[in-house]
């Protein structure tokens, strides 16, 4: 019998007792071994909570637990939760993890603290199984480039608003839908998407950025108007985190990003996430399910505490040894390469056009596709550029908003082809 205890007594811990429970008999067919819930953590013992295990407010009555062996961590936060693994390590713990923050931030740590099993499939993109795609399944492959579509609240809006909701409307009913937060921010700020990337780029690459290292744009500037562009012009809109190789460089960015609508990651719609993975000798793969929901992000963590129980003990991060073309750097934002979608807002006056082409034109930036929309107030310019460099783009924004005619901030949305 294998003992475990779970850190987290909330949707997704109240799913792995009941998936354990339900499914007893396929899990211990498959791993070999009965498998159950010995203690739970939980901060408030008052709650009641649909589960008919023991329930302790104290984590060290699991962490320190000689019979238990191993810990599920899904109470959420950074330095809290990273104080908790590392008790658990400590004690000689295997660990399961569904903890996206905690592994941006101390995935590199948590890997040199610990020579046993350490498992957190449930961190990115709930039930689908990519991280042991990528540490396993894809492990002869130098990785090309990863772009995912891994925040379900993000592809929701989007998908409602491609249908002509606007912005603060379908932000409202996708939290009374629960599928935001009431501060959303972290979901249409870009920032649960951004630490789930950097968790595959660390399998991909070895590469041991955070969050304030890269480049992270939310959904919250998205307007219908774009989504007119984006239909004129053969596109989708989506908030992609993406991962690239360019020889030593990698690039790590998260924001929206207009995708040709023939690519196969453009029709995934609703809360649905999607990953496309690029390896030198597979080619593209893709890997498409629910990326969160109580029961989707159990069936992971389950999956986890099975391979531990059949005794894999994979390195961490996929790693055991490093590159052998030493480490990859990451690439400053400002270099980045894309090509670029920008709204600007103008008063109709003569010679608009003819002065914002000479600012793109002085920092090397030309311009592919064009058009005008007269509004209510102003006239939107909408265009998209050839491939440039960041901080050209920045540059010419900085110049074209001091222009007179220039009202509102510019819009700028990355072209992904």
């Amino acid at each position: 019998m294998i003992k475990i205890g779970i850190v987290g007594v909330g949707t997704v811990g109240e799913s792995v007792v009941k998936i354990l429970e339900d499914n007893k008999d396929i899990i211990r067919a498959r791993s070999g071994k009965e498998i159950v819930v010995k203690t739970g953590v939980v901060r408030n013992l008052n709650k009641e909570r649909d589960v008919n295990i023991k329930l302790t407010d104290n984590y060290l009555d699991v962490t320190t637990d000689d019979e238990i062996d191993i810990v599920v961590e899904l109470m959420g936060g950074v330095e809290e939760a990273y104080k908790i693994v590392k008790s658990a390590i400590e004690n000689g713990k295997s660990v399961v993890t569904a903890n996206k923050a905690l592994l941006a931030y101390h995935r590199f740590e948590l890997q040199n603290m610990t020579d046993k099993p350490f498992e957190y499939e449930a961190s990115v993109a709930g039930g689908i199984p990519i991280i042991k795609a990528l540490r396993e399944g894809l492990s002869a492959n130098h990785i090309e480039s990863i772009k995912g579509i891994i925040n379900g609240t993000c592809n929701y809006m989007l998908t409602e608003m491609k249908k002509g909701a606007n912005y603060d409307e379908i932000l409202k009913v996708a939290q009374e839908l629960g599928y935001a937060e009431a501060d959303p921010t972290f979901d249409v700020g870009g920032f649960d998407a951004a630490h789930k990337l950097l968790i595959l780029a660390s399998i991909a690459y070895n590469i041991d950025a955070k969050p304030d290292d890269i480049l992270i744009e939310g959904i919250e500037n998205i307007d219908t108007i774009d989504m007119e562009f984006a239909k004129e012009f053969g596109y989708e809109i989506k908030l992609l985190g993406i991962a690239k190789k360019d020889g030593e460089f990698i690039e790590l960015r998260v924001h929206p990003t207009l995708v040709p609508n023939n690519q196969m990651i453009s029709k995934v719609e609703g809360v649905m996430n999607a990953i496309s993975v690029v390896g030198d000798k597979v080619g593209e793969t893709l890997y498409y399910g629910a990326g969160a929901g109580g029961d989707a992000t159990a069936s992971a963590v389950i999956s986890d505490i099975i391979s531990i129980v059949r005794g894999s003990n994979a390195p961490m991060l996929g790693y055991k040894k490093p590159l052998e073309n030493g480490d990859f750097k990451l690439r400053n934002r400002d270099e980045i390469k894309s090509k670029y979608y920008l709204r600007i807002a103008v008063s109709d006056e003569v010679g608009v056009l003819e002065k914002i082409a000479s600012i793109f034109a002085k920092n090397s930036i030309s311009i592919s596709n064009f058009l005008q929309k007269q509004g209510n107030e102003f006239v939107k310019i909408l265009l998209s550029t050839h491939e440039a460099i960041e901080k050209d783009i920045k540059n010419s924004i900085e110049e074209i908003e001091k222009l007179n005619f220039v009202k509102k901030p510019v819009n700028v949305i990355r072209i992904e082809e």
